[in-house]
């Protein structure tokens, strides 16, 4: 799987592959025979390309499944708040466009986001409060216009 050449953007950058579960065999003792992985890829664009490289390598030796396709995502920017791009997927794409430019923002770690660690310091959340007050009159302002 390594040796898959994936989409690369020249903004959200390289398309990234994630074996996140592996599993198969019946004994520590016996040769599997039967093995299964899960695998999730970020992506950058369009999923044809990627899709067609999956179906390269896996041709004749492995059946491969499509389970959820999220598609990739440019997200909206306020003046004078950075931004950056992160190797991660969100669900903004399930509300369909539906509420509008969508953002992407928060206190707290994503490097202990869903785990038992996830926790959200307090002195980050009184940021939040203010940088949410900030895009709030920002965006009225740039809708007023």
């Amino acid at each position: 799987m390594r040796q898959i050449e994936l989409p690369v953007d020249a903004t959200l950058g390289p398309s990234t592959l994630n074996i996140g579960t592996l599993a198969g065999g019946r004994a520590p003792n016996i040769i599997a025979d039967e093995a299964r992985a899960d695998i999730m890829i970020r992506l950058v664009g369009d999923s044809t390309a990627t899709k067609a490289a999956l179906a390269r390598a896996a041709e004749g030796r492995v059946e491969l499944r499509e389970v959820i396709e999220i598609p990739a995502l440019r997200l909206g920017e306020v003046d004078n708040i950075p931004t950056t791009v992160v190797a991660f997927t969100t669900d903004i794409p399930a509300f369909g466009g539906r509420w509008g430019t969508p953002f992407l923002i928060g206190p707290g770690s994503i490097h202990v986001a869903h785990t038992l660690e996830e926790r959200v310091p307090k002195s980050q959340i009184l940021e939040a409060v203010e940088l949410y007050q900030r895009m709030v009159r920002h965006l009225c302002k740039r809708e007023s216009k």
